[in-house]
């Protein structure tokens, strides 16, 4: 399946009838040694946009918005005891959470690699 990405820098891949969401590379770069992840809770109904996790780093703490409206199915429960899993593998087993899109066609306006690369580029 095809990874697509939010201009906030999570990463969204389609598998099966859901949506993985992490943060990409870049973003675990710029945040540092990640320390702590609170994922969104389980059956919440995400709007896409809305903040649903919480990182912090030694040296910030951000949010991980939806990439896609719908209902978190799953959360990556690892990240509770080993949270640099989003450093080492920030789009494999640093995953966060598993949404099921209540409107599919949304993945489709998110960016794909070309145009992600092009805004790692510009922020060079």
């Amino acid at each position: 399946m095809s990874t697509k990405y939010t201009d906030d820098h999570e990463w969204a891949r389609e598998e099966d009838d859901l949506v993985v969401v992490g943060i990409t590379d870049y973003a675990q770069q710029q945040l540092g040694e990640v320390v702590f992840v609170e994922p969104p809770d389980l059956d919440r109904e995400l709007a896409k946009g809305e903040d649903a996790a919480v990182i912090e780093s030694v040296k910030a703490a951000g949010e991980v918005k939806a990439p896609v409206s719908g209902i978190v199915v799953a959360v990556n429960e690892s990240l509770a005891d080993a949270p640099e899993k989003v450093n080492e593998d920030p789009d494999g087993e640093g995953w966060i959470f598993k949404i099921k899109p209540s409107d599919s066609s949304e993945i489709a306006s998110l960016m794909d690699d070309a145009a992600y690369s092009s805004l790692i580029e510009s922020l060079a």
